[in-house]
Order: structure tokens, then C-alpha cells, then sequence
């Protein structure tokens, strides 16, 4: 028994039809598009601090205490 219940045998016979039905270049195509897009995504994950410093020092939204308290006041008020 190989990986998760899939023996080699059936792996192989897998991938030979994959090579079949999609190409060598298209596969060649898809392995280079999905690393690039693991580099990419590691690079952004693993280095925080090259980001945009743009981005890092804007802020969504600023919110004082009387503003959020205000607003949830007035939806709890009831209605007469």
C-alpha cells in the first residue's frame, strides 16, 4: 500500500495519462507557473518588512470610543 491506498503501479498509470492527455509542454507549464506562485508566496510571507511601507503605515479605519458606543447605543434604543 502506498500513499494514502494508492500503490505505485496506480500512481504511474496516473501520471502517464496525465502526460497523455495534457502534453509535456502544458505540464512543463503548470510545474512552472505553481513554483513560481510557491516563491512568490513564501517571498511575501517570509519578509514582512521589505512590504510597502505605504501600506504598512495606512490603517483601514479609525474609530473613536464615542463614535462606536454612540452607534450601538442607537440600535439598542426601542422603538415606542
Amino acid at each position: 500500500m502506498g500513499f494514502g491506498g494508492i500503490s505505485g503501479w496506480q500512481l504511474l498509470v496516473v501520471l502517464l495519462l496525465a502526460l497523455v492527455i495534457f502534453g509535456t509542454s502544458r505540464i512543463r507549464n503548470l510545474g512552472s507557473d505553481l513554483g513560481s506562485a510557491i516563491k512568490g508566496f513564501r517571498k511575501a510571507v517570509s519578509d514582512p518588512d521589505k512590504a510597502d511601507p505605504d501600506k504598512l503605515a495606512r490603517t483601514d479605519a479609525e474609530f473613536s470610543e464615542t463614535e462606536t458606543g454612540a452607534k450601538s447605543k442607537e440600535k439598542e434604543a426601542p422603538k415606542a
